[in-house]
């Protein structure tokens, strides 16, 4: 048995699974994944009986004295997972370059409901007409495009690589599922945000998530 195992839900549909398990496969880790269908009633019970929210991504972590963690909430298993490999640096290394990370994770995490309702995950889809213009949906996506934007003029660009701090964060966990919501709506954003957002769509492990999602069948619908 794994000493890592990652439940995730669709990989079509579930944004914070991808979240939680971008940050695992950046820790170069083995682990085992499970795919639960949660739209089905008795895969919808077994993800009770295991994860206390009842929802995904959760973590397990098999200690080697026996001991068993759960890690629930895509940042709650960021964090973690940063503990547990500080060489992979999760985080960014710089305290200043550090806080705001940790700040726009938060802000990810908690905020741009409006967009999201709009905008909402459909991986291999691609819609378009998509009204992004008016309020509040239009202040969220000018506010997305601002945060990637300083972080890679005040960090990613002297950082040595592609992503918002440089090399990649769990910041660029949280935003990863913004870039293929975007890619989905033919959203156009600004010369900065675009480059960002190509370059997480071509990170190799975002490729592997999205080859998966093509073997995968499409969701169940959602219960009436």
């Amino acid at each position: 048995m794994s000493e890592f195992t990652l439940l995730i839900g669709y990989r079509h549909t579930s944004s914070w699974s991808l979240r939680g398990w971008m940050m695992m496969r950046k820790t170069g880790a083995p682990f085992e994944e499970v795919m639960i269908r949660y739209r089905r009633p008795e895969d919808k019970a077994r993800l009770l009986a295991i994860s206390p929210t009842g929802k995904v991504p959760l973590l397990i972590h098999r200690l080697p004295d026996g001991a068993v963690r759960h890690v629930f909430d895509s940042i709650a298993i960021g964090e973690y997972l940063a503990e547990i490999f500080p060489e992979r640096q999760l985080w960014p290394r710089d305290q200043t370059a550090r806080a705001f990370a940790r700040s726009i994770a938060a802000e990810m995490h908690s905020s741009f409901r409006d967009l999201r309702d709009r905008l909402d995950m459909n991986l291999l889809a691609r819609v378009s007409g998509v009204q992004v213009d008016d309020e509040p949906v239009a202040s969220d996506l000018a506010r997305i495009q601002s945060i990637w934007t300083e972080a890679r003029q005040r960090f990613g660009e002297a950082g040595g690589g592609p992503y918002l701090f440089g090399g990649f964060t769990i910041a660029d966990a949280m935003f990863a599922p913004v870039a293929t919501r975007f890619r989905t709506y033919g959203v156009t954003l600004e010369p900065v945000p675009q480059a960002y957002a190509d370059a997480m769509l071509a990170d190799p492990d975002m490729r592997a998530w999205e080859d998966a999602a093509r073997r995968e069948d499409p969701p169940e619908p959602r219960p009436s």
